[in-house]
């Protein structure tokens, strides 16, 4: 854990969220400004700081962590199927868009009734 990291911080209980998922490695929680119908955060609640700190041994919690994405995704809204899905999006850097200095996964998706693309066949 970071002291001073806002992710860590709200991992720990310290700071309020409305989280979607926890377990022992991992907490999911609504992003406070969201861009799509579902936009959910998915952190390791261990300190990395971004995906280019990933190491060849962080494998493994790593693959866990993008194996619970579709679970936390559906279950908060995303549509399953083809017609449905969802964008995993992990911004990496200040050049890449990072904001925070925590890895975590965007989870976007939800219903977009505006995107003529996204309607259901008739």
């Amino acid at each position: 854990m970071s002291h001073d990291c806002l992710f860590c911080k709200i991992a720990q209980h310290q700071i309020p969220s409305t989280i979607v998922y926890e377990d022992d490695e991992f907490m999911a929680f609504k992003d406070i400004n969201p861009a799509a119908p579902v936009h959910l955060l998915l952190v390791p609640k261990h300190h990395v700081e971004s995906l280019a700190g990933v190491e060849a041994g962080d494998t493994d919690w790593l693959g866990r962590m993008l194996r619970l994405a579709p679970q936390i995704a559906y279950d908060n809204g995303c549509n399953p199927g083809s017609a449905g899905g969802f964008r995993l999006v992990a911004n990496t850097g200040i050049e890449g868009g990072q904001e925070i200095a925590h890895l975590h996964f965007h989870i976007l998706g939800g219903a977009r009734p505006w995107d003529k693309r996204a309607a259901p066949a008739a």
